[in-house]
């Protein structure tokens, strides 16, 4: 974890040469340092490493400076401290319980709008999500994304959560070593072992793949504090405008090669298999949040089942939680 730290904390730092008459070559404007945190999921590192090989950071004159955390709700601890000033990706349903109680920042734009999970089990008698009840489900910290995914899933498919036990596993990978080992007999985690179910030993319950049973919940969102906004609005919209190409590219056939190198880089993995996988999902689904826009009503969802987990009271007017100004300002720099 220390090597893929180090490795995107130092981000490749450019500058882009302004355009000059022939005999005279204005001065390159030199990149902006950005303090950016988010979690430490493969899926989010690996884009952050093919928006650096790309160069689109040197296009944009942006400097990351990452500080990886474990979960959302130490990304919003980190731009209420002012250690960073945007979180380019978690879950977001911690955002609006904390501007609620006076946290200063708002949702920026989409990243991840569809659920890259699957709900996997080791266990001959869980085949579907009903079979659940009694049953252990693995998940992340209570109240957190993969718990209400979770409740969220089986509330739709009208399946009582209250006689599920939820354990806390950790994370992604953590549940799935869970649900390999049979100390949960089921659990979410990422598509990346989607094609090697048979070399786990686990399957998908039926219902259980979650970009087609709950695609209207958005995994993922981009947010940042109310000073960055107002301080370094420029510079904010640059990073979204290199990170909408990365979104962009990453969905098109041509990054097959460019995302197994920059997934290979972040993981030191050898075997390409969790790559390709990662990557044909990528493919199928277009899940990303290319024109960067977060819809109110996906927003609202979010804050409806936090009302429902009772961390949050009501539903927030949008202006209060979102400014998708920024995200309109970087997509008309791509066009």
């Amino acid at each position: 974890m220390s090597r893929r730290r180090d490795l995107l904390l130092v981000a490749g730092a450019g500058v882009a040469s302004l355009a000059a008459p022939r005999r005279l070559r204005a001065q390159a404007t030199p990149a902006r340092k950005v303090n950016i945190v988010m979690t430490q999921g493969v899926s989010g590192l690996a884009l952050h490493e093919l928006a650096r090989q790309q160069g689109y950071f040197t296009e944009a004159r942006i400097e990351p400076n990452v500080l990886l955390v474990s979960d959302g709700a130490k990304c919003v601890a980190a731009l209420l401290s002012g250690a960073s000033e945007i979180c380019m990706w978690s879950g977001f349903n911690q955002v609006t319980p904390a501007i609620e109680r006076g946290g200063a920042m708002k949702i920026l734009a989409g990243s991840l709008s569809l659920p890259s999970l699957a709900l996997y089990s080791a266990k001959p008698g869980v085949r579907k999500l009903s079979d659940l009840e009694g049953k252990v489900v693995g998940i992340g910290a209570p109240g957190t994304v993969l718990h209400q995914m979770m409740v969220y899933l089986m509330t739709k498919e009208n399946v009582s959560a209250d006689k599920v036990m939820f354990r806390n596993v950790g994370s992604n990978a953590d549940i799935l070593k869970a649900v390999v080992a049979g100390t949960v007999d089921a659990g979410l985690s990422d598509v990346d072992v989607f094609d090697q179910q048979e070399k786990y030993g686990i399957h998908t319950v039926e219902g259980g793949l979650l970009w087609e049973a709950i695609p209207d919940y958005t995994n993922q969102a981009t947010y940042a504090s109310d000073a960055a906004i107002r301080e370094h609005r420029d510079d904010l919209v640059r990073l979204l405008a290199a990170y909408a190409k990365a979104y962009r590219y990453v969905c098109s056939p041509e990054s097959r090669d460019a995302f197994i190198k920059a997934r290979q880089t972040v993981t030191g993995e050898a075997d390409t298999q969790h790559a390709i996988s990662q990557w044909s999902w990528i493919q199928k689904t277009q899940p990303y949040a290319k024109d960067l826009i977060l819809t109110d009503e996906q927003i609202n969802l979010v804050q409806r089942l936090n009302i429902q987990f009772k961390t949050q009271r009501q539903v927030l007017p949008i202006e209060k939680v979102a400014d998708m100004s920024l995200a309109r300002d970087a997509v008309k720099m791509l066009a």
